[in-house]
């Protein structure tokens, strides 16, 4: 099956650096015409690749892949979390942030989170995956349905101190099983892009 980028291949985009003005800072928004027209068509394949995440920066990092949890806690969700999670603004939740590394070097920032009543009443124990990766998990789990991709430029303010930069691509999506929904969000950092020019990955 073609790549989201091969699919594009007959009507190559244009590759304008720092100039989406059809995506707003911290506003995600859904996969549309117009964004595809002035994004690159690798850059859109990954940002709309369905497959595991984990699974591809595997694959590019020659098995060399980690993850280093940041941090993990209850603590008040964001306005946009709560929104698209369904829950009254300032709800309490587990909130999960890590880098996933190739050779080392932090590609992704990803940050995941739940409402605790509805992880209470499922029973999954975020607490316990260390430095296993949740997409994994939740790639694994044919009990989770996994909803639209929507993307944005991420805030610099919600990135850690060490990769806060300006006009970042971020991704998201909701995992839903029953009534639980975990909100994956993954930001493709630099390093990540450095890579997949100099690795020339093959899928």
């Amino acid at each position: 099956m073609l790549s989201f980028a091969a699919s594009l291949a007959c009507n190559p985009l244009p590759t304008v650096p720092n100039e989406y003005p059809q995506v707003s800072v911290g506003r995600w928004a859904p996969y549309a015409e117009r964004l595809a027209t002035t994004t690159p068509a690798a850059t859109l394949d990954w940002l709309f690749d369905q497959g595991s995440l984990t699974r591809r920066l595997t694959r590019l990092s020659r098995d060399h892949f980690s993850v280093t949890p940041l941090f993990e806690g209850w603590q008040a969700l964001r306005d946009d979390e709560c929104q698209a999670l369904g829950l009254a603004p300032g709800s309490e939740g587990w909130v999960r942030e890590v880098y996933l590394r190739g050779h080392g070097e932090p590609w992704v920032f990803a940050r995941s989170v739940a409402a605790r009543q509805a992880l209470r009443d499922d029973g999954l124990d975020l607490e316990a995956l260390g430095s296993r990766s949740l997409g994994e998990l939740l790639f694994c789990d044919q009990g989770f349905v996994r909803q639209a991709i929507e993307v944005c430029h991420y805030p610099r303010a919600w990135l850690p101190a060490g990769q806060a930069a300006d006009n970042l691509w971020g991704r998201r999506s909701r995992f839903d099983r029953g009534a639980l929904g975990v909100l994956v969000a993954e930001v493709f950092l630099p390093g990540l892009w450095h890579a997949a020019e100099a690795f020339k990955e093959t899928r």
